[in-house]
């Protein structure tokens, strides 16, 4: 069996303050570089990408892969045109020489479903639509998905098999990949596509309330898996959307593939009912940023109190350098207490120019938003920026934040980057000299992912709102584009007109 693999990834806010270039997918800060051709699987393999999965269930199976080409770039605005074009030539070209070759009994593509590009809102199913016109009707085409894929009917229709990560934070993004294989191959053997229902869900979800650990996605999920049991189901997959973006086919969506189409209709559908019986039970409490960090202080005990900038989540397609969180805990004078971390790199270079133990005076972030926030500081260690993530979710993945810097400011200190890298892994910390189990505040650039590494070590946990693009309520963003009917909150009478 000879089956390609590839892929493409990228979120995008619709309303982040900068778009994402071509620069930023040679340089993805905690995520492999882009890979082509002979390079990809030697590149990917040891990665905690679903990629590496899928080469590693392939290979286990005694598979032939035809390497194709592979990207990513950290959230952020929509992916600009040339960026788009560049990595999807690359795909389509390896493609087409894997083609002419000899032929392929699959594709499989790791993408992450919510990528917006500035001419191509629903970029994945124009991508899809590329890959399907060069490869014809009849070659099985499989995805693995980030939940937070806006799944849309182009991309159901032009997939033969979708396959999101169960989890938020996404722990399980390898076995994702390798679900993806066996989905891919069971398509495969099965000689013909399988029956498909595709339904939409009428209302946003937010972003902190999506985390799998904790009810009530976690009862969801649960429910899901009875679910999709119950009616014999080879996938019923379950995408939150991203409430970030902005064009017809956002919002939560839900595929089921199966055998036969009454089973596929019947999971959808019941799935769907569930769902709407739940919409109110997503609503989630959030905390100011001046509240957040009083709380957080109020806490005696021998483990950190975890506060998450949500506002400013890089994962979200935040910036990484509003400083309204490290401000406050300036302000309350927090003591034993880190930021992880502030994307800045003028300030780093400041660092590194005036050397360990040196004092020196910033405007410390505020790049995107116009905001620095004017401290002196004095430099405790200077690092280049490079370590492999250790955590659930990203071990083993490379990271490269360019020149590094922890600074004090009075009692709190901050890690000040080059690149930005949302802090969803303890090795963010751990490379700069700081152990985060015994700081007493920790505050991390993240909304949810930081769970899988940190609110093991964490006494507490806050969701902060600090200013920052990555709004706690989606409700409040200019939309222009969502399809009529959609709920902006869950439970809410506003809708989209």
């Amino acid at each position: 069996m000879r089956i390609a693999v590839g892929g493409f990834q990228h979120e995008s806010h619709s309303f982040a303050p900068l778009p994402t270039r071509w620069e930023d997918f040679l340089n993805p800060g905690g995520w492999p570089v882009p890979q082509r051709g002979a390079t990809l699987l030697d590149g990917l393999r040891s990665t905690g990408v679903p990629a590496a999965g899928a080469i590693q269930a392939a290979e286990r199976s005694g598979i032939e892969i035809v390497p194709l080409a592979w990207a990513f770039a950290n959230p952020a605005g929509p992916v600009q045109a040339e960026a788009f074009e560049r990595v999807s030539a690359f795909i389509l070209s390896e493609l087409s020489d894997a083609l002419a070759k000899a032929p392929l009994d699959g594709i499989y593509l790791d993408l992450h479903g919510a990528m917006v590009a500035e001419e191509f809102p629903d970029a994945e199913g124009e991508l899809l639509r590329r890959v399907r016109a060069l490869a014809g009707p009849d070659i099985p085409i499989a995805c693995s998905l980030d939940p937070h894929c806006n799944l849309t009917a182009a991309m159901v229709d032009r997939a033969d098999a979708l396959a999101p990560y169960r989890t938020y934070p996404h722990v399980d993004m390898k076995q994702t990949g390798a679900r993806a294989i066996r989905l891919l191959v069971e398509r495969i053997k099965r000689g013909r596509p399988f029956a498909r229902a595709y339904r939409q869900v009428d209302f946003w979800l937010p972003i902190t309330s999506q985390c799998t650990l904790v009810p009530p996605m976690s009862e969801v999920y649960a429910e899901r898996e009875r679910i999709a049991t119950r009616h014999n189901v080879s996938e019923l997959a379950f995408c939150f959307g991203f409430p970030y973006a902005d064009f017809p086919g956002c919002g939560m969506a839900i595929a089921a593939f199966a055998s036969d189409q009454s089973a596929a209709d019947a999971a959808a559908d019941e799935f769907l009912a569930l769902l709407n019986r739940r919409e109110r039970d997503f609503a989630g409490e959030i905390l100011p940023a001046d509240r957040a960090v009083a709380e957080a202080i109020k806490v005696n005990a021998s483990r950190p109190v975890v506060i998450a900038d949500t506002q400013d989540n890089p994962g979200g397609g935040g910036h990484g350098d509003t400083t309204g969180l490290l401000a406050e805990l300036v302000r309350q004078n927090a003591r034993k207490a880190v930021v992880g971390s502030i994307n800045d790199p003028e300030s780093a270079a400041a660092c590194h120019k005036a050397g360990e133990g040196a004092t020196v005076s910033l405007k410390l972030g505020g790049k995107s938003d116009g905001a620095p926030l004017e401290v002196t500081a004095r430099v405790l260690r200077l690092s280049n920026g490079r370590f492999t993530c250790t955590g659930a979710m990203a071990g083993g993945n490379p990271a490269d934040l360019g020149p590094t810097a922890l600074i004090a400011i009075g009692g709190v200190r901050a890690i000040v980057t080059s690149r930005k890298m949302q802090a969803y892994d303890l090795a963010l910390f751990r490379h700069v000299g700081v152990e985060p189990a015994q700081e007493g505040i920790v505050a991390v650039k993240s909304s949810v992912h930081f769970r899988a590494d940190f609110q093991p070590i964490a006494e507490r946990v806050i969701v902060a709102a600090a200013p920052g693009p990555v709004v706690a309520d989606p409700a409040t963003l200019p939309f222009r584009h969502l399809r009529p009917g959609l709920r902006l909150r869950p439970g809410a009478n506003e809708v989209t007109r």
